[in-house]
């Protein structure tokens, strides 16, 4: 069965990071915030949930994220970028509706048992 696209009511996309890429990481972050208004998160340096790095949450309405995700598209200066809406099914968001920008990170999905 199909998922109603009216159940997402926003998304995230998570800017993965390492010791290198921290400061890049933090431009684009913030260059999003500013540019589009969205949220940003705190800048984890490790691992978090089901994250397999450090990461940068950026929190974007529909609306938003239909400007975003083909910004970070072209300016994600190398970074990975994992987004995926949010339905309030946190497994499936992560799971089965992920969006990735660069190479795809295994998840540990584990962290929502």
């Amino acid at each position: 069965m199909p998922t109603d696209p009216g159940k997402i009511s926003g998304y995230h996309a998570h800017i993965y990071f390492d010791a290198a890429s921290a400061d890049r990481a933090r431009v684009v972050c913030e260059a999003a915030a500013l540019d589009f208004g969205v949220t940003m998160g705190p800048m984890h340096v490790n691992p978090v949930g089901p994250h397999p790095m450090g990461s940068c949450q950026l929190t974007a309405t529909p609306d938003q994220f239909g400007r975003l995700l083909p910004w970070l598209a072209l300016n994600r200066d190398g970074l990975i970028v994992f987004a995926h809406p949010d339905t309030g099914q946190d497994l499936a968001d992560h799971r089965d509706h992920a969006i990735w920008l660069g190479v795809g990170l295994d998840l540990n999905l584990s962290a929502f048992d």
